[in-house]
């Protein structure tokens, strides 16, 4: 039987396209397969470093405003405490500045890495 079907050429020529095809495919579904877990990997690295960006920053520039107790005697109230915020101080807002100079340093950074990685990778594209 297998004799007669590789007499028939069109038979022949039918089944090497559809195996060419086959292989094509295979190779086409391997490449998107590697390219998408390129762009995850890259995907999931600027998350993380934005991630840890946001934390430091949040960490660092998170303080506490102090209070301070104010004792009263009023003829009404024995004693009464009330809490009042103490204004930031010049330091403090310079160290506020310096956090976000920082961050939009840091951000300006990665958008620039990302606009060199996207048009490398469409360079990339083009070239192949």
């Amino acid at each position: 039987m297998e004799f007669l079907e590789t007499q028939d050429p069109e038979k022949i020529k039918l089944l090497e396209t559809s195996h060419r095809h086959q292989q094509e495919m295979k190779r086409e579904l391997k490449d998107i397969s590697e390219r998408s877990e390129k762009v995850l990997k890259n995907a999931l690295i600027i998350g993380g470093v934005l991630a840890l960006t946001y934390l430091a920053v949040s960490q660092l520039s998170s303080s506490k405003p102090k209070k301070k107790s104010k004792k009263e005697n009023t003829s009404e109230n024995s004693t009464a405490d009330e809490n009042i915020e103490e204004p930031p101080s010049v330091l403090s807002k310079m160290g506020d500045r310096a956090m976000n100079m920082a961050t939009l340093f840091l951000l300006d950074l990665v958008k620039e890495k990302l606009s060199e990685y996207l048009q490398h990778r469409k360079s990339a594209d083009e070239d192949s």
